[in-house]
């Protein structure tokens, strides 16, 4: 009885140990990579500092912000969304769920009244009081399955307006192509009650938006728009539009960047309807996730202020993109597109490439990318 007794003290002893060295891994994975030259090498403006906030998140896509602090990513190739909870509040998550699994390029995510609303290529799904069971989510409840299965541009971007609508885009089906002619849902940015009811086009004309935002001022709509390929390597730009208003169009396929006529749709329409960008961005840069800065970390000159994440370019002869770039407005004009961070292309090759930006509540900004599978934080000290 005795030896038993030991045998299983042992072991308790044994399961402990192995419990607390997980957690202490998981905890030291993101801080162990503090020393990444790397990532010591990513230029920014003087003051502001990048760092390690989660490591090993596969494909990390979009970024969602849950009301207790959650921090949700999504992936696109893969079929999982995750929740990183940064429990003691030092800037590095403690603990990774995999919260949803088994999903069709869930890449759309966004948090509201305690619910993470998860977009797959066709359908609208939903994890309620998600925070209280990140362990165990349960299965999503079903929203909407009414969108097109087309997996080129399927992928989705998704945020709650302030209207409370949910605004979902419906990429083009294609490179170039007037399908949506014949189904005025590609090529658009769409919207709906939070139940899945009212769905309607706010805006059309759009190739493939993959991240969008509302200003905090004027709540007005703000998006990126991905130009089309095949037309060289300098057009079209991509875009950074603005639509304060439903049943805008942005020209695409018929007309790019300040309205040049596409040489194989553009005799199709007139380019009276057409509003162009307010920023014209880098050329196939993949401009995906943008946010205004609202928080009071960074110095004011910021503030209200746009930052994108550029992917990077896929089939440009010299690389161009993968860095995170700063608009500063004017009102509803640009007058600045500017570098802010700087570093993942290196003598021509990528080792990282931005996706999605996130503000957290301490006014530190949250960075996404897939090919590194991570998700930095930015900071700023004037010291």
């Amino acid at each position: 009885m005795n030896t038993l007794m030991k045998t299983t003290s042992i072991l308790r002893s044994l399961l402990l140990f192995l419990i607390v060295s997980l957690a202490v891994s998981c905890k030291n994975t993101a801080q162990t990579k503090a020393g990444d030259p790397r990532l010591a090498a990513i230029k920014l403006p003087p003051g502001f500092h990048i760092s390690y906030f989660a490591t090993g998140i596969t494909d990390a896509r979009s970024l969602a912000l849950g009301a207790k602090g959650t921090v949700f990513v999504s992936n696109r190739d893969g079929d999982r969304v995750y929740a990183l909870v940064d429990a003691d509040n030092d800037g590095v998550a403690d603990k990774t769920y995999v919260i949803a699994k088994g999903m069709n390029t869930p890449n759309g995510i966004t948090f509201r009244n305690g619910s993470l609303y998860i977009a797959e290529v066709s359908k609208i799904w939903r994890l309620d009081n998600i925070e209280a069971h990140l362990a165990d989510p349960g299965k999503p409840v079903l929203v909407y399955d009414g969108y097109p299965t087309d997996k080129h541009h399927g992928w989705k971007y998704i945020a709650f307006g302030p209207d409370g609508k949910l605004y979902i885009p419906v990429g083009a089906p294609c490179n170039i192509c007037n399908d949506n002619e014949r189904d005025p849902r590609y090529a658009s940015i769409t919207r709906m009650n939070p139940d899945g009811t009212g769905f309607e086009i706010y805006a059309e004309g759009i190739r493939n938006s993959v991240g969008f935002d509302w200003h905090p001022v004027t709540k007005e709509l703000w998006f990126t728009d991905n130009g089309r390929d095949l037309m060289g390597d300098d057009f079209p730009p991509d875009e950074l539009n603005h639509a304060p208003k439903k049943g805008m169009h942005f020209g695409y396929p018929y007309y790019h960047g300040d309205n040049v006529p596409d040489p194989v749709y553009g005799s199709k329409r007139s380019a009276a309807g057409s509003t162009k960008p307010v920023q014209k961005l880098g050329p196939h840069v993949a401009a995906l996730g943008m946010k205004f800065y609202t928080g009071n970390m960074f110095p004011g000159e910021y503030k209200n202020q746009v930052f994108i994440a550029e992917h990077g370019s896929w089939n440009r002869s010299t690389p161009l993109g993968y860095r995170l770039m700063l608009v500063r407005l004017k009102g509803d004009s640009s007058w600045s597109y500017e570098v802010f961070a700087e570093g993942w292309l290196k003598d021509g090759k990528a080792w990282g490439r931005p996706v999605d930006v996130l503000q957290l509540k301490d006014g530190s900004l949250l960075v996404s990318d897939d090919k590194n599978h991570a998700v930095y934080r930015i900071t700023y000290d004037k010291k």
